[in-house]
């Protein structure tokens, strides 16, 4: 790493509270040169609260791959960068990934400073299983897509996080009702602010309670007890299994172990199947 290269600080803001900030986060706020924030007049209200002052650019979905490029420039010249997203923690459902995949390609250093994420905060309220747990973020709107992924929550034996808009919240639930029935869900919403709810019960009983109502949604749903795991990869046909663990960044060899492992057959009768992949 070049001692001139700056660092860029994976920065967690308050996801409602403004004083749920680390003492370090807020001194990191205040040493860095430059500040990329999802929406700058967003931040702006946070750092007055601080009483910091600082030079923003505007960093998110619309502009990551333009301005990551910016960003790193100005990082290989010496520049300190935070990150920091609307709220919570950047690259989780929020912009950040592009920009920390790049400074590892670049051998730039990266600093995570901890603090708020929805929906850790929400499932250790849950009163849900927290030993193990999937976090999808927004379900897919292409349908197909969609249903894919409503299917893997159907036979997933962990407990699952997901993020949804409060204006697409009943639609999902009716979404949700068709693969889970009557599984168990918590609706966390307005986390750390006035208005913080919890609304627990079957999704029909959730469903009853979801009229016009606002703000931030985190949804926990409990894990399908009738399923283990070896039945969920019953499920799966030997394709979409290795698909499975494609997209999750396994290496060829690393997938034909983890296949043999669930099904519980010799590793070689699965890379016959494969040899040619």
């Amino acid at each position: 790493m070049n001692d001139k290269t700056g660092t860029l600080y994976i920065v967690a803001t308050p996801i409602g509270n403004l004083d749920d900030i680390t003492l370090r986060a807020i001194n990191i706020l205040k040493d860095v040169d430059l500040i990329a924030a999802e929406d700058t007049r967003h931040s702006l209200k946070l750092l007055n609260h601080l009483n910091i002052s600082k030079p923003l650019v505007s960093y998110h979905r619309h502009n990551e791959t333009t301005k990551t490029d910016v960003l790193i420039k100005d990082l290989k010249i010496g520049k300190n960068i935070a990150l920091i997203s609307d709220a919570g923690t950047p690259g989780i459902s929020d912009p950040g990934e592009e920009i920390i995949k790049k400074c590892i390609e670049e051998n730039i250093k990266i600093v995570p400073i901890p603090g708020a994420c929805a929906m850790i905060n929400a499932l250790i309220c849950s009163g849900l299983d927290t030993t193990e747990f999937i976090f999808i973020g927004f379900l897919p709107l292409n349908k197909k897509n969609r249903n894919e992924k409503l299917e893997e929550i159907k036979n997933a034996n962990k407990t699952i996080i997901l993020y949804e808009a409060p204006h697409k919240i009943k639609s999902t639930l009716q979404d949700l009702k068709c693969f889970l029935e009557d599984r168990e869900v918590v609706l966390a919403r307005e986390l750390t602010k006035i208005h913080e709810e919890f609304i627990r019960g079957n999704i029909d009983e959730i469903i009853d309670k979801t009229e016009n109502i606002k703000g931030e949604i985190v949804l926990i749903i409990e894990k399908n007890f009738n399923i283990n795991k070896e039945d969920a990869f019953d499920n799966l046909t030997l394709e979409d299994h290795y698909k499975l663990y494609e997209k999750q960044g396994f290496s060829k060899k690393e997938i034909i172990k983890k296949i043999a492992k669930d099904k519980n057959v010799n590793k070689n009768e699965i890379y016959k199947k494969f040899v040619k992949k």
